[in-house]
């Protein structure tokens, strides 16, 4: 028999403090979390539920910059709106901290001078990208350029946001600063790394041999792909003036990286919280911990804040990172530069105590296996037809006829038939098949078998027809309406996890205080002779026009961004003549094109261009089809120095024009010209 653990410490990922929370954060992280520490209070366990606001980094600083205000007034301002966010939609945190507490700046250092007191990082010296104008070396999110992959002029220094590929600034071509928009120099500057390599063995035992059974199938993905293709030295701090300082001699200007600052909040909020009993939740054996977040935070809390703690010594480890994938928007992924998102302060003022409506639709269709997609048609069709039209529905008939028939008393019972006996079997299985599946991290299908219990109900009723049945035997009426009734008060702590004010409504209807989870199994919950409170509606139908309104938001927002999207860039610095006449553009003639394998925006062009014949790779291929592409002709840049993309030797530049939408076009000359013509 397994034994259950003493404790458990629960996280959530700490969301970022440069704006407010989506439905994306709520689907993929926040409520499932929630459901999960409320399941454990239910049963009775010693669970402390962790998060608080990630307030260091680059995007601080650039919000703080777009905004006119400094890192600290920004993170002042987000943390107050996540915290309060949080606090309206009923996420139960035991402790909401933030990473600029005194606390955390103690124990970030801490641990940071741990571990470079015993020598477990490696000190380098590199090149980074430096601005001459702004006297400060260059973090990732400072650079942008042209993206090697696939062309975008505008992708960041870690990351090119329409292909995706992930970069280092140096990759960047031309790369410039955000901060005075010149180019950057190189220099060297000392940091400090996490030998990520020297753990891998230990890595490759803990999560291949170790979780390859427990694990989601996402996440022992990752992280075997991650190992697979050998972990390298990574960077714990930066050349930053927001941060936590890094705590040793000659590191002025330096703070701690945040990916390594942030999941010790984790351990800095529990210790703000709790100061005399933080370690049993990271430091004793019977404590399980388990990280509630989205894909793309797998790698740092599977891999490196692991080694992070090995390094440390002395505390546990995750029992299980149960990561869900991406929640889109009407079809397309959800934005927080586009605007494009639901925001859950806007929902909580648009819709005024329907938290449990969002909660319920978010967990309905969570991204817990691949990516899902919400829609405010599937918003309004599953509250009306679920919420209200099946759970609403049942406990509403229960009490409205207890109170027509029977003075709002629950009647006695009588002799039970087999129908009622099945109800009672029901109730008795229930919480055992909607608790296995919250310990398996399997919320929707949990969700689904308590609406399933509510279906039971509305067909037990359908079978019955109590208010047929009252014309010619009451107590067999009595009997229906106290089974229906038990069913009701079962529903109550099933409810709880996940729709936590229906679950108190209902039970202020039913006038009576649920046990824990164990008491939603009993069919006597309510005594014949009880006294219910007035029947009300648990939940309201949403209009087709208040749907409408929030689609249009939608439709505006992408309109908005459309127009924005037109403007015309500002002119780039003035050229010579000399430097001008350097670049040989040309007009060739596309004789071969093929995608590139494994990549979704890359073409492999082949162009006669008058001279030769020469190999061009272009990220063009999500605008145009290869085979259309034959015999067109182009405008080449033909002395752009060659480089290798995905193993292929590129010998040039297409030239292209972007439409609004982010569509290319071809720039070709108006009539046939021969290949190799000057364009002048």
């Amino acid at each position: 028999m397994t034994l259950l653990p003493q404790r458990y410490t629960v996280t959530a990922a700490l969301p970022y403090a440069n704006g407010p929370v989506h439905i994306g954060h709520l689907a993929g992280v926040y409520l499932p979390a929630d459901i999960y520490a409320r399941y454990l209070r239910a049963q009775g366990r010693d669970v402390k539920f962790i998060c608080g606001s990630d307030e260091h980094g680059v995007p601080i600083t650039i919000r703080a910059q777009k905004e006119g205000s400094t890192p600290q007034q920004v993170v002042d301002k987000y943390h107050a709106l996540i915290r309060d966010s949080f606090r309206d939609f009923n996420v139960s945190f035991d402790v909401y901290s933030r990473t600029s507490s005194p606390t955390h700046a103690e124990v970030s250092s801490g641990f940071f001078r741990k571990l470079y007191d015993e020598g477990k990082f490696i000190e380098q010296t590199t090149q980074q990208l430096y601005d001459e104008q702004a006297a400060q070396f260059l973090a990732d999110r400072y650079v942008v350029g042209t993206c090697p992959n696939c062309g975008n002029e505008h992708a960041y220094g870690d990351q090119c946001e329409r292909c995706g590929t992930s970069l280092s600034p140096t990759e960047l071509i031309n790369p410039r600063s955000m901060l005075s928009g010149n180019a950057p120099v190189l220099r060297e500057t000392r940091h400090w790394f996490l030998p990520l390599d020297q753990y891998e063995p230990w890595l490759r035992e803990w999560i291949i041999e170790g979780h390859k059974a427990d694990w989601k199938t996402n996440v022992y993905g990752q992280c075997k792909s991650w190992i697979d293709q050998g972990l390298q030295p990574r960077a714990v701090t930066r050349d930053l003036d927001w941060g936590v300082p890094v705590p040793v001699p000659g590191a002025e200007g330096k703070v701690l990286y945040v990916w390594f600052d942030a999941p010790i909040g984790y351990i800095s909020a529990t210790k703000e919280a709790f100061p005399d009993e933080w370690e049993l939740y990271w430091k004793d054996a019977g404590t399980k911990l388990v990280h509630f977040i989205g894909k793309d935070n797998i790698v740092f809390h599977c891999i490196i804040f692991p080694a992070m703690l090995r390094a440390h010594g002395g505390y546990i480890l995750p029992d299980n990172v149960p990561a869900n994938e991406f929640l889109n928007l009407e079809g397309d992924k959800i934005s927080t530069s586009r605007n494009w998102a639901v925001w859950l302060h806007e929902y909580l003022r648009d819709f005024p105590g329907q938290a449990d409506v969002l909660r319920y639709v978010l967990c309905a269709n969570a991204p817990e296996t691949k990516d899902n997609d919400f829609t405010w048609k599937d918003f309004q069709a599953r509250n009306n037809n679920e919420l209200v039209a099946t759970l609403g529905n049942f406990v509403n008939r229960a009490a409205v006829l207890t109170q027509k028939f029977f003075e709002g008393r629950v009647p006695e019972r009588g002799e039970l038939t087999e129908v009622d006996e099945e109800v009672f079997r029901q109730i008795a299985e229930f919480p055992g098949r909607v608790g296995e599946l919250i310990e398996n991290y399997r919320f929707r299908d949990a969700l689904a078998e308590v609406l399933n219990l509510a279906r039971a109900g509305n067909k037990y009723l359908a079978d019955t027809q109590p208010w047929h049945l009252i014309k010619t035997d009451a107590a067999r009426t009595g009997t229906v309406l106290h089974v229906a009734l038990q069913l009701t008060a079962a529903l109550v702590p099933l409810l709880a996890p996940f729709l936590p004010e229906s679950a108190q409504k209902l039970a202020q209807m039913l006038n009576f205080e649920p046990g824990d989870w164990s008491s939603a199994a009993r069919a006597d919950q309510l005594p014949a002779g009880h006294q219910l409170q007035e029947p009300a509606l648990l939940f309201a139908k949403i209009e087709d026009a208040v749907v409408h309104a929030q689609v249009q938001k939608l439709l505006d927002t992408k309109q908005a961004n459309a127009l924005e999207a037109r403007h015309v860039t500002a002119a780039k610095e003035n050229v010579s003549f000399e430097e001008f006449g350097r670049m040989d553009l040309r007009v060739g003639t596309i004789i071969a094109a093929e995608k590139v394998p494994k990549t979704k925006k890359l073409l492999k062009l082949l162009i006669d261009t008058g001279l030769d014949q020469r190999t061009i790779v272009s990220g063009i291929a999500e605008s145009f089809i290869p085979e259309a592409l034959l015999g067109q002709q182009c405008l080449v840049l033909l002395n752009l120095a060659p480089r290798e993309i995905k193993g292929i030797q590129s010998q040039g530049m297409l030239l292209l024009a972007e439409n609004a939408d982010g569509s290319l076009a071809l720039m070709q000359p108006g009539a046939p010209v021969r290949n190799g013509s000057g364009v002048v």
